[in-house]
């Protein structure tokens, strides 16, 4: 079993030793920080289950430290301590959401259990989620962070609002929400409320009365009903339209339905779970989007990070998809080589998982060998790439030849002029001409000409 991560942060390097010692006695895996901004970049690093902070530092006090990683890591929890402790640091500390307040010296028997009290509030995110989440591939701390949240608002009943791009995996992490809940046992019900028309959608959601409409051959219990003792999720919320909005909030405030064609209610036991890409705020402004029904759904919300933002996990997504179309294939195992994964990781992919998912599938497709080169990854990604991040060599390259272009426009392809302006000698400019293939002579014009950029 993997020891818990503490996180010490103190700029006396002797209670640093002390501390640091006694934890690991008692079996923690401990890294130390001499001040706020070394702490910080250890977070980002790896992060820890823990942070044990002094109060009094230089620079960043232990208050400041724990108002920056409430920002970023809002459910990591943070123990102060302090040789000087009083009421008002104790009372400004707890209500400001530091886990606990602990003063110098400190008892040993306190300190190891308050930290033991700390870490039952933190779950298994420092390892890759299981149970609950385990399809939820990561090794990227932004998402441990959303799955600690995840993890703590699936064992309430709000209702949550799930943001983030398309492709971003939003259906998967509703599911991960209700498997983590005590509704874990009932249906979990997905439903796109931009794939089905409006009169249809009315029907999914809430039902119908035999007779009702044209079509209507028999009674129809609908999601709200069908559902009961589970979830219902309402995947692209923003694009229903503003009829249903009025709806749906009626259901959320009563907790009851009516069936299209009835004329009695019937009572739900659901929970409710939605998402969107589209910015709700942008729609509450245009008035696309009831205010009303947005504060009702959006109790917490949760936003995905786009596949950029989690690029460390790329390798990680692109390996299990590699596995899992091969085996639903029927083909022979591939792997990518070490430049492909580069290449992969380069590339800004704006349809996130989705997008990548789709690719690995046309590499295992297209594979001629158990290898996948970096040729046939970029061949395989779309053509328009202008938000693929090219290797600094290649940037250094674009930039000089664009560098040498201008100056040689600028002079009329005078090396001895170009040379002054560039600060170098004329030898170095005609290595750099040579290098990226420049033809000179198409710069030598007469005034007031400039010859066009050569491709």
């Amino acid at each position: 079993m993997s020891r818990a991560r503490v996180l010490l942060v103190d700029n006396d390097p002797g209670q640093l030793e002390l501390l640091s010692m006694r934890l690991e006695a008692a079996g923690y895996e401990v890294n130390c920080a001499g001040n706020g901004e070394q702490a910080l970049a250890a977070i980002k690093r790896r992060q820890p289950e823990v942070v044990l902070s002094d109060l009094r530092m230089e620079g960043m006090d232990g208050l400041a430290l724990f108002e920056r990683i409430h920002r970023e890591w809002p459910t990591l929890p943070v123990i102060i301590l302090t040789a000087h402790g009083s009421i008002r640091d104790a009372v400004q500390a707890t209500q400001s959401g530091v886990f606990s307040f602990i003063t110098k010296p400190v008892a040993p028997a306190e300190l190891l259990t308050t930290l033991e009290r700390a870490l039952e509030l933190r779950s298994p995110a420092s390892v890759q989620p299981s149970g609950w989440a385990q399809h939820i591939l990561t090794r990227s701390a932004k998402m441990y962070q959303l799955l600690d949240q995840a993890r703590l608002v699936a064992q309430s009943d709000v209702n949550v609002l799930i943001s983030g791009e398309s492709g971003t995996g939003k259906e998967l992490l509703a599911q991960a929400i209700h498997q983590g809940s005590l509704r874990a046992e009932g249906p979990f019900m997905p439903i796109n409320c931009s794939a089905i028309p409006e009169n249809l959608l009315e029907s999914e959601l809430f039902g119908h009365r035999k007779g009702a409409f044209t079509g209507a051959s028999r009674d129809h219990p609908g999601l709200f009903v069908a559902s009961a003792g589970g979830t219902v999720f309402l995947d692209e919320i923003g694009d229903m339209p503003p009829s249903l909005q009025v709806k749906v909030l009626r259901v959320l405030q009563e907790r009851r339905v009516r069936p299209v064609g009835a004329t009695d209610d019937q009572p739900i036991d659901v929970r409710i779970l939605s998402a969107t890409h589209r910015d709700l705020e942008a729609a509450l402004t245009d008035g696309s989007f009831r205010e009303d029904l947005y504060y009702r759904l959006n109790v917490v919300e949760l936003r995905l990070p786009s596949l950029r933002e989690r690029s460390e996990d790329i390798p990680l997504l692109a390996n299990s998809f590699l596995r899992h179309v091969a085996e639903r294939q029927g083909s022979k195992p591939v792997r990518l080589a070490p430049a492909a994964v580069g290449r992969l990781l380069r590339y800004s992919w704006p349809g996130n998982i989705r997008q990548l998912q789709n690719v690995i599938e046309k590499l295992v497709a297209l594979a001629v060998g158990p290898v996948i080169s970096e040729a046939q990854v970029r061949e395989a990604l779309p053509l328009d790439r202008g938000a693929d991040i090219a290797e600094l060599s290649e940037a250094k390259a674009r930039f000089e030849r664009g560098y040498m272009i201008r100056l040689l426009q600028l002079t009329a392809g005078n090396i001895a002029e170009a040379a002054q302006l560039a600060g170098r000698n004329r030898s170095d400019l005609y290595k750099v001409i040579k290098r990226h293939g420049i033809d000179l002579e198409q710069f030598k014009t007469t005034a007031g000409e400039l010859p066009t950029e050569q491709g």
